[in-house]
């Protein structure tokens, strides 16, 4: 299967989210003492905005006309608009001792868009629109007809960039087009403080653990928008799967991070664990 859940599957979890719909900011963390707190968070580094999605697809030749339709199309008319790290992917298979995937999740296309600001991202179709050079190149993705859709859905997930790692960080085998593979982990809290309490984790400690162990991080994101609300995501990097195996020990005996595991604000903060494993096709910018 694509998720490897404690809970419940990815598929189920994630209804297609309204992209365009009322952002709701998740509060901070914990409530400023004081004034100089406040205005040391007005003052800090811009937070991005990331929209991840994933095309629902049922065969292969549906896959193609969706990755054609990204990589002459979507991503060329991003890029002319400003935004220039779009990432394209496909799910990694599993190994041979793992559930092989459910048709749908291995045909399914991921996509993640960075954005600078909330109106580049709510002046997206409008931009598209006005694009004639998109309009042009999308003409494929659009003829056909309705009873033969390209895709089933496209799931869609919007997110805020944390305090401690307000912007993405591309790994050093993207710049010299290496392989590499991203681990996208979603984690779920039954209610908003306990949500805030995991982000707070994140960013006073645990993102400085997974960098000094060399997992190298892409980004973490509160969900604002989408159907696990509450909840964040993260994304980790690495050469091959061994390495991120590596990594992923390492941190566990990281002894910051079994200090920082047993601190009794951060228990009982994760109620549900998604992920999937993501391989980039040879266009994407991430």
């Amino acid at each position: 299967m694509l998720i490897r859940s404690t809970n419940r599957s990815w598929s189920k979890l994630l209804a297609p989210a309204v992209a365009l719909g009322l952002i709701v900011a998740c509060a901070p963390a914990e409530a400023p003492e004081a004034a100089g707190e406040e205005v040391a968070e007005q003052s800090g580094p811009p937070r991005e905005y990331y929209e991840i999605r994933r095309y629902r697809l049922a065969d292969e030749e549906s896959r193609q006309t969706v990755l054609a339709y990204l990589e002459n199309a979507l991503v060329p008319a991003l890029n002319r608009a400003g935004i220039d790290r779009v990432g394209v992917f496909g799910a990694e298979p599993p190994s041979a001792e793992e559930e092989a995937l459910d048709p749908v999740d291995a045909m399914s296309v991921w996509a993640i868009l960075a954005f600078p600001s909330v109106d580049d991202f709510t002046g997206m179709k409008s931009t598209l629109e006005a694009d004639a050079a998109y309009l042009e190149a999308a003409a494929p993705m659009y003829a056909t007809p309705t009873r033969e859709p390209i895709y089933e859905r496209v799931e869609s997930w919007f997110l805020h960039a944390f305090k401690g790692m307000p912007m993405m960080e591309l790994p050093a085998q993207t710049a010299a087009g290496e392989d590499r593979i991203f681990e996208l982990r979603l984690y779920e809290s039954h209610n908003e403080d306990t949500a805030r309490r995991k982000v707070h984790m994140f960013d006073n400690g645990e993102i400085d653990i997974m960098r000094d162990v060399d997992m190298a991080p892409l980004l973490y994101g509160e969900l604002l928008i989408g159907a696990n609300v509450p909840a964040l995501v993260y994304i980790l990097s690495a050469p091959d799967m061994e390495s991120h195996r590596e990594h992923w020990q390492a941190f566990l005996e990281h002894p910051e991070w079994v200090r920082m595991r047993d601190m009794e604000m951060y228990k009982g903060t994760v109620s549900g664990i998604e992920n999937v494993f993501l391989r980039p096709v040879a266009f994407s910018q991430i």
